[in-house]
């Protein structure tokens, strides 16, 4: 008997260090502290944010729509809260399926396509594991109503760039089109960029900024401004190159409101890719079967999947070359007429290598708008006035970049090939590469005329060389 009381004694404990040991392991799991939402206009992103790394897995039932996320080393730690307004989804709960594994259910109006992925802790976020729910195609839901605009401050009054004569133009004749200017807020959903010190987000300044020089382009006739996010959700850097892509765009500005260690850093930037930027870019490009087949905007639209290596490099280093020089050229415009209304960080067009510039077949800048880590600009950024007034100066800029270098068959260019605009003296600095031929062409004078106009007694250039590009009189008014 004392040897059955033994082992009975002996199970007990066994099985009480075992019940100790999954407490332990209860405790030691990792946390699921909250849940953050975000809808775009095709899909909707969860956001859970945790205590430490997890596993997980993710998948569908029907009949009725749900989605199930199982997260393994995990418990629930503070309720699973969210709007879920405008969004696939309809209710959110979760259970422990074990001490250290929660279960976590999504209720869904119709079906979805899930995609998940975590993500390591960074200066603003711990871990997180990220779900995205795509519509699907057949039964999308509806875009979101635009997000309210952030509540400005009032500062003093801000110097606003002057306002051009308004010009009568003709009507556009028949298959004349817009010049398309895609511009692109940064950031967006869990990542809200850099901070104000009352609190401000660049995600919500850089939007506002935006969708008002949106407004302007497309008061301006002959051209149309699309948005790549129209609220606030977050976008994947290539993607929003993609959207400009599929949008035709002709010229691509992404907004940003920086910041600095000090917060005395001021003043606005502009900047495009820098050369080993783009190097980098051709060679990834030419690495990537996928993207090889993709057409390459602007002049002649050449297909890259029927060319062998060495002229498919040719002709993406020529495409590259020429959207730098064009973002180099715009962006120094832009540059200029920021400058009548804010004070600048740098006097000149900045290069680095950007992921969102680094598209080879359309000319793209990124423009700084200020350091909201400067209490003062950050202050003149959340104002309206001000807001105005950037994008004022980045639509004329724009507007001068495009008067002297409309892309073909375009309203703009109709308007100069007719004589309705005029063109004014432009300066020119030679790339390697570039014959006067070339850029005779380019700007539309002949050889004779550049020869002329810089005492040049040969067609010999040499790199860095500055011509100056004689103006065009404007035509009779009718």
């Amino acid at each position: 008997m004392m040897g059955l009381g033994m082992r009975f004694r002996a199970l007990v404990a066994v099985v009480g260090m075992l019940l100790t040991a999954l407490a332990v392991d209860a405790v030691a799991a990792t946390k699921v502290n909250s849940v953050r939402l975000w809808r775009a206009p095709d899909n909707t992103r969860l956001v859970f944010d945790l205590s430490g790394p997890v596993q997980h897995s993710v998948f569908t039932l029907t009949a009725p729509d749900r989605l199930v996320i199982d997260i393994n080393g995990a418990v629930l730690g503070a309720p699973l809260k969210v709007s879920t307004a405008n969004t696939p989804i309809t209710d959110m709960r979760s259970a422990q399926r074990t001490p250290t594994d929660l279960r976590v259910v999504i209720d869904l109006k119709k079906a979805v396509t899930p995609k998940s992925f975590v993500l390591a802790p960074n200066a603003q976020y711990g871990n997180r594991l990220v779900v995205d729910l795509f519509d699907n195609a057949a039964d999308a839901a509806p875009p979101p109503a635009p997000t309210p605009a952030p509540t400005v401050a009032t500062v003093p009054a801000v110097p606003v760039a002057p306002v051009e004569p308004e010009i009568k133009l003709p009507p556009a004749p028949a298959g004349k089109r817009d010049i398309i200017v895609v511009i692109d807020a940064g950031h967006g959903g869990e990542d809200p960029g850099a901070s104000g010190s009352r609190g401000q987000h660049e995600k919500d300044v850089v939007l506002a900024i935006a969708r008002e020089l949106q407004r302007q382009v497309n008061g301006m006739k002959g051209f149309r401004a699309e948005l790549t996010r129209t609220g606030d959700y977050f976008i994947p850097l290539r993607g929003r190159t993609e959207i400009a892509r599929k949008k035709g765009a002709d010229l691509f500005v992404s907004i940003h409101a920086d910041a600095a260690p000090s917060a005395a850093a001021f003043g606005a930037s502009v900047f495009a890719l820098s050369e080993r930027g783009a190097t980098s870019e051709t060679a990834r490009w030419l690495a990537d079967s996928e993207n090889r087949s993709d057409l390459i905007g602007g002049a002649g639209n050449v297909s890259l999947d029927d060319k062998d290596k060495m002229l498919a490099g040719v002709l993406l280093d020529l495409s590259m070359t020429a959207s730098l020089t064009s973002s180099l050229n715009v962006g120094q415009k832009v540059l200029s007429n920021i400058g009548r209304v804010t004070s600048l960080h740098k006097q000149r067009v900045e290069q680095a290598g950007f992921m969102v510039l680094k598209s080879p077949d359309i000319p793209s800048i990124l423009v700084e708008t200020g350091f909201i880590s400067n209490a003062n600009e950050a202050s003149k950024l959340a104002a309206s006035g001000h807001q105005q007034a950037l994008a004022r100066s980045i639509s004329a800029g724009v507007r001068q970049f495009f008067q002297q270098n409309p892309p073909p068959g375009t309203y703009i260019a109709w308007l100069r090939d007719s004589g309705k605009i005029a063109q004014g003296p432009r300066d020119h600095t030679v790339r390697p590469g570039e014959t006067l031929a070339m850029i005779a062409v380019r700007y539309q004078v002949s050889p004779a005329t550049l020869r002329s106009a810089n005492g040049l007694q040969s067609d010999e250039l040499k790199i860095g060389q500055h011509l100056n590009i004689p103006g065009t009189e404007l035509a009779a008014k009718e």
